[in-house]
């Protein structure tokens, strides 16, 4: 029964019912489980909303440490991400201290709603599921309160896909207390890196915490560095295409009166072209820095166009006699198909036809553009940045006026 004059010391203490803890789905105002001994006839301004608890000149300061512990479903094409995080927030409450001579007890757990608890909304999120519908704060005699939440979110994370897939980007999780001022209350967070899985695409690579400057509503923010392990892309994406370069480039070495080499050159094209559309489907599409993979793969594609084109063209000249005409011997005495002695040492010339050397004349401006084209793009990928545009709301801080 030594418990029973602390619990009505709270309940004196205006320990009455708080509204929703957090925004959130699932996770609405609970009913206080009071004790049995207690009378609920209190006085209307007993079970009012209890008030911030005042730390005089200075705001209240909330320890908050983050613990993350799972980031997964990373969505470059809807610009989305999955975590799991545990928030523990420490905070004093002078008016919950009691005298542990008097009542010896260590420590007490009170449910959330019955004491001032620091409502959360998460300005990032999609959509926030709370693993416990009623967790449980624990009070220390000097009136130290400790509160922890575990949630799984998903947010939006504006991903610098410049460099995809070796792209790395921050991604933010904003938490707003919108219920008080600057004034009142103020956030002190730390964040703790607790992923063990490390069998995912994009891995944690950096955590870090801040408060954001210039707000009028009290917030913390927590950031995660997310870098792409590639790898998935470079099967799927790069070797597919750097593979048909190569088989167009070897399908120049077909002899240009031979008709496979067109149907080599137009199967290649098509093929590529299946390839062009699934992978305009695989890539995100943004504002402003795009992929340079968009942009590499159009050049593959022009580059496979202009090479089918020529086999083509050169082909259908060849066979219309306009660059191949027939030796003068033949056109004057094409009834003798006996040998001409005279001609006998210029017979390998003749058959060479203009077709037959302006194809080897591309060819060989093919194979030194297409590897001077991968030397460019290895550089351009290594020094090309691109600074996305700026969001619209980062122009005013957090309640700035709006603008008509």
């Amino acid at each position: 029964m030594a418990l029973q004059p602390l619990l009505l010391h709270l309940a004196f203490l205006r320990l009455g019912t708080t509204g929703p803890l957090v925004q959130g789905r699932g996770f609405g105002s609970q009913t206080v489980a009071w004790p049995s001994f207690f009378d609920f006839n209190w006085p209307q301004e007993v079970q009012e909303t209890i008030q911030i608890p005042n730390n005089g000149s200075a705001p209240l300061l909330v320890d908050v440490q983050v613990f993350v512990s799972n980031v997964f479903n990373v969505d470059i094409l809807r610009y989305t991400l999955s975590s799991m995080l545990l928030l523990r927030l420490s905070w004093l409450d002078t008016r919950l201290a009691w005298n542990t001579s008097v009542h010896p007890q260590h420590a007490v757990t009170l449910p959330w709603d019955s004491l001032w608890t620091p409502g959360l909304t998460i300005q990032e999120a999609l959509w926030v599921d709370w693993q416990d519908q009623s967790p449980r704060a624990r009070v220390d005699p000097d009136g130290h309160v400790n509160l922890y939440l575990a949630l799984t979110t998903e947010t939006n994370c504006d991903f610098e896909l410049l460099h995809f897939p070796r792209d790395q980007s921050d991604c933010n999780l904003s938490f707003y207390a919108l219920s008080n001022t600057v004034l009142e209350l103020e956030f002190r967070a730390r964040a703790v890196n607790e992923i063990v899985s490390v069998k995912r695409e994009y891995v944690v690579q950096d955590l870090k915490t801040q408060v954001p400057p210039q707000q009028l509503v009290p917030c913390f923010q927590v950031t995660l560095r997310l870098q792409n392990t590639a790898l998935k892309a470079v099967i799927a994406l790069l070797v597919p295409g750097e593979a048909l370069l190569l088989a167009d480039m070897c399908g120049g070495l077909l002899p240009l009166r031979a008709t496979e080499r067109i149907t080599y050159k137009v199967t290649l094209l098509l093929g590529y072209l299946v390839f062009h559309s699934s992978l305009v489907q695989a890539l995100p599409s943004s504002s402003s820095c795009n992929p340079l993979l968009i942009y590499y793969f159009t050049v593959l594609l022009l580059l496979l166009s202009v090479s089918t084109m020529e086999t083509v063209l050169l082909a259908a000249l060849q066979a219309g006699g306009i660059l191949s005409p027939a030796p003068k011997g033949e056109q004057q005495d094409r009834g003798d198909p006996g040998p001409h002695p005279a001609e006998a040492p210029g017979v390998k010339g003749s058959r060479r036809s203009w077709a037959e050397a302006a194809d080897h004349i591309f060819f060989l401006v093919y194979v030194v553009g297409v590897v001077c084209s991968q030397f460019f793009f290895i550089g351009f990928w290594m020094w090309a940045t691109c600074k996305s545009d700026p969001a619209p709301g980062k122009a005013i801080p957090h309640g700035g006026q709006p603008r008509l």
